[in-house]
């Protein structure tokens, strides 16, 4: 039986969590999604009840810089934690400080927005093989409409934070590093939770 709080445990004593290899980053990375970050996450199993897979979710912490890795990948089974760089959208970061300042719904405002969102097919695009996504919340509506989706980067990359201190944005789709992509759309099948979003303002 699908418990929350034992899923919570067991992700949080995976939670010194993994850094791919060849995304480090500067300075020390988080250690996997704080306990309120995940709590938050796992409310989206009783908001979309059947929604999701419940065996691995991706955790957006937007909390974090972009030079560190903050797209976490929680094995909810094992607790085991896997963390890699991804770029918030430019319209979240207007001044590329490479902190996300603020989120957005709004088409043509090429920002991120936070929520849950459940991975869909893939299909190959104008960014190469990506994964399509749909919003599930009220923050996050209109994703599919403004094509928001899971793609590689020249501009996420650890010689990126090494030259710039930061990533690149995005146009507010998850942006991985193009070595990182294979791993990111296997584990992230069709019918996965992602949950993006930053608890302090």
């Amino acid at each position: 039986m699908f418990s929350r709080r034992r899923i919570l445990t067991a992700a949080l004593v995976g939670s010194a969590g993994a850094v791919a290899p060849g995304l480090a980053r500067a300075g020390a990375p988080p250690a996997g999604p704080s306990s309120a970050l995940m709590a938050r996450a796992l409310s989206a199993f009783e908001r979309h009840p059947g929604a999701f897979a419940r065996d691995l979710i991706a955790i957006a912490d937007f909390d974090a810089a972009s030079s560190v890795p903050r797209f976490h990948f929680v094995n909810l089974v094992s607790g085991g934690v896997t963390s890699l760089l991804v770029a918030h959208g430019r319209g979240s970061d207007p001044d590329h400080s490479g902190w996300v300042k603020r989120f957005s719904n709004a088409p043509g405002s090429a920002a991120s927005s936070a929520g849950a969102y459940r991975t869909g097919p893939l299909y190959v695009g104008k960014h190469g093989p990506s994964r399509r996504i749909a919003g599930l919340d009220p923050t996050n509506s209109n994703a599919e409409p403004r094509a928001i989706v899971v793609h590689g980067a020249w501009y996420v990359s650890q010689d990126m934070v090494k030259e710039h201190g930061k990533l690149g944005r995005s146009e507010g789709c998850f942006a991985v590093a193009e070595r990182a992509l294979p791993e990111v759309l296997a584990r992230l099948g069709e019918g996965r939770l992602i949950y993006a979003d930053r608890l302090h303002a």
